[in-house]
């Protein structure tokens, strides 16, 4: 703690309060004395606000360019996420859209458009740290849809083990809307790749398309084309 305050400039009170602020973000853990690093365990899940300023600008890059595969009069599935949530923005120009989601944070983004024309579905379930909705009733819910596009982010990319979540009953969610879906599209940002949590949801035999931004590195580019799945970078 010493060294911090020495470090900043500040007050020892400041550095506490700083320090609480960013272990309730889950951005670290706080300590006797001090705060240790988050890291990337496999079932360490970040909630949505700590992800929200993340890659922001990255994040926007994605979503915009995703955005251009909906077309009007489409019914599609949004998955859970921050970057999920950037796109829900900007479908919202989009006429005559059928939108099936878990996150109330993306449903009460149509919600609050104000459109006539726009049908908004938002399946029940339990909460995650990453404000999802999730389980067996999540799972019911999308058993019998139909959806011509879904849009799920992922807490990993991985070459060997596909999309993760450190979340199972999000694993096993995502895995009833890929199955509800007729065309999957991937949105995830270049500091996803490589890292893997603890449930593997899809494979890349599950999945049509993926969009990232120019931050992927020249090998993880590659390694993505050896999948077969589709590589969209956003600019």
């Amino acid at each position: 703690m010493a060294e911090l305050v020495d470090r900043f400039g500040v007050s020892d009170m400041t550095i506490r309060r700083d320090l609480d602020a960013l272990d309730s973000s889950g951005l670290l853990h706080k300590v006797h004395g001090g705060a240790t690093s988050v890291g990337l365990r496999s079932a360490h899940e970040p909630g949505f606000d700590a992800k929200l300023t993340q890659e922001s600008a990255a994040k926007q890059a994605i979503a915009a360019e995703a955005a251009t595969r909906v077309q009007p009069d489409s019914a599609i599935g949004i998955g859970a996420g921050t970057t999920t949530y950037a796109l829900a923005r900007q479908l919202l120009r989009v006429e005559n859209l059928t939108v099936v989601t878990n996150s109330a944070r993306i449903a009460d983004v149509f919600h609050g458009n104000g459109r006539s024309d726009r049908t908004v579905v938002l399946i029940g379930g339990i909460r995650t740290p990453s404000d999802a909705l999730v389980g067996p009733i999540a799972t019911a819910a999308l058993a019998s849809l139909h959806l011509d596009l879904l849009f799920l982010g992922a807490h990993g990319v991985d070459a060997e083990h596909g999309l993760s979540t450190p979340n199972l009953m999000e694993a096993e969610t995502n895995r009833s809307f890929i199955a509800a879906s007729r065309e999957v599209v991937v949105v995830a940002d270049h500091t996803k790749w490589g890292t893997v949590g603890l449930s593997t949801f899809a494979t890349w035999s599950d999945l049509d398309v993926i969009v990232t931004d120019n931050g992927l590195s020249t090998a993880a580019r590659k390694a993505m084309r050896d999948t077969g799945c589709d590589l969209v970078v956003a600019s």
